[in-house]
């Protein structure tokens, strides 16, 4: 071994213990559980191998969580990221611009505390936008009923995290220098040819590294749901409006003795998606990399 090398390796060992300690550890050990009945320290350890697995594959309401879930995963991401697009192509020379985009950013900073007092107040039965429809000679609408309460959700989760993704896109976009927009602009090219052959091409790196953590955000949604449905209440999110997250949570918490080792057998499931998901996303965003000459 060179000497480099050997002296490479007292500054990697503190990272990798610390990594073995907070990450590795934990999931041989979630895992372990997730092969077990157990209802924590003190009780019982009960091992059941794969039934656990098998019984969520026939657990009609994990299975709504999961498609809760996924669903969140790609239609939140499809709108949010068009409403990324759409703003790099509509704020690129608009005046004002900062502004609005820390307008847009603004929602992210909120407390979800604070989200879910307002979609209380807007979205109730007796709620302002049920008055609203009411000033109009319109029926109120069951916003948070259980056929619509998913629909709000997502649209909560793309109003709150939209601003993340176009502040991050954005800021990619403002480093490509002006003259090559002003060079596309003298042989007559559209706003639109500018976006498709110029921002989105030298902001793709951006876009695939956006993509992948909305991927893994999307995955674990939990605070967002409980704010929209529970409203500071002890109720359990109503069964169409749940997400892994929220499942494992009532799973743990819920009335009854804890069932960690179910809990621990959707944490294995979730982590095994959100790898499959991840790798799909780099594969799907990989091209060519694009640069100035």
């Amino acid at each position: 071994m060179k000497t480099y090398e050997r002296a490479f390796w007292p500054f990697l060992l503190p990272a990798l213990l610390v990594y073995t300690l907070l990450f590795v550890a934990p999931s041989l050990f979630g895992f372990w559980v997730s092969l077990t009945r157990w209802s924590g320290p003190g009780s019982e350890m009960t091992w059941r191998g794969l039934d656990n697995y098998v019984a969520l594959l026939h657990n009609e309401v994990f299975a709504t969580a999961f498609t809760n879930t996924f669903v969140m995963a790609i239609a939140g991401g499809a709108l949010i990221f068009g409403f990324t697009f759409l703003s790099m192509v509509v704020l690129r020379q608009l005046k004002g611009r900062a502004f609005i985009r820390s307008v847009v950013f603004l929602p992210l900073v909120i407390s979800i505390i604070a989200i879910g007092a307002a979609v209380g107040f807007l979205l109730n039965p007796e709620g302002a936008l049920n008055t609203v429809l009411e000033w109009f000679g319109l029926d109120p609408q069951p916003w948070l009923g259980p056929e619509m309460v998913f629909r709000c959700i997502v649209g909560g989760l793309v109003w709150s995290s939209t601003g993340f993704y176009v502040a991050l896109m954005m800021s990619a976009a403002d480093a490509i220098p002006a003259h090559v927009y002003e060079d596309a602009q003298l042989i007559g090219a559209t706003k639109w040819e500018q976006f498709r052959h110029i921002t989105l091409p030298l902001t793709w790196d951006v876009f695939a590294v956006s993509a992948v953590l909305w991927v893994v955000n999307s995955l674990k949604i939990f605070d967002i749901v409980l704010a929209f449905t529970t409203a500071g209440t002890a109720a359990a999110p109503p069964i169409p409006a749940r997400t892994i997250a929220v499942q494992q949570y009532i799973v743990v918490k819920g009335s009854g003795l804890p069932e960690l080792g179910s809990a621990a057998a959707m944490g294995v499931m979730t982590l095994l998606v959100t790898a499959v998901l991840i790798v799909l996303t780099r594969r799907i965003t990989r091209r060519d990399r694009v640069e100035l000459s």
